[in-house]
């Protein structure tokens, strides 16, 4: 069977994200289930964008959005997942994920090489209406996932409620609304004991 050169390079692309369902998360499913895979949490991230879309502070394309949460962690097939609150990995976080980005993108033809590394940078900067409100689903998903299951990742790390709140008040920027209800959990879970306070 013959496959033209470009084809064979999306064909090559689509096999090695793949390996995107392999990398295991912090986060367990709801119900005390097993640690969550990156494609499910990518897969969830972009059904919450499209559901929560009118809780974007500002006009976005949805569909940009979607994609943006589609291939965030892509990279994590080469750099592997860096837990939010691990700071010692997160000092090489950015340099083996720009390595990963352009050996993985870079299977690709060169046009949609260079837009899905602009999607992934634009991501990365938070600075659009579209990677603000994409980067408040990476921020939500997860907190809604942990506290289903009582906050057991966070007592499970000893994570406090500040470095919870360092992380989630990012949220803001893509959706008020959304932080107010990020807010309100967080503090719920001090309340329960599954976050402490550093300080008082």
């Amino acid at each position: 069977m013959k496959i033209d050169e470009r084809l064979q390079k999306q064909i090559d692309f689509i096999l090695e994200i793949d390996k995107e369902k392999n990398i295991f998360r912090q986060t367990h499913l709801t119900n005390h289930g097993r640690n969550e895979n990156d494609s499910e949490h990518a897969w969830h991230m972009a059904i919450m964008a499209y559901l929560l879309k009118e809780y974007s502070n500002e006009k976005i394309d949805i569909g940009k959005v979607m994609i943006m949460c589609l291939l965030h962690d892509i990279v994590e097939i080469d750099a592997g997942d860096t837990y939010a609150y691990d700071e010692e990995n997160k000092k090489t976080q950015k340099a083996r994920e720009e390595a990963a980005k352009n050996r993985i993108y870079s299977l690709l033809p060169e046009d949609q090489c260079n837009e899905l590394k602009a999607l992934f940078e634009e991501f990365e900067k938070c600075e659009s209406a579209e990677s603000k409100f994409a980067r408040a689903m990476d921020n939500f998903q997860p907190l809604l996932l942990n506290n289903s299951n009582g906050g057991s990742d966070w007592k499970e790390h000893s994570v406090s409620y500040e470095k919870v709140m360092g992380r989630q008040s990012g949220t803001k920027q893509g959706s008020e609304k959304l932080f107010d209800i990020t807010n309100q959990i967080i503090n719920d879970n001090v309340e329960k004991g599954s976050l402490y306070k550093e300080q008082g």
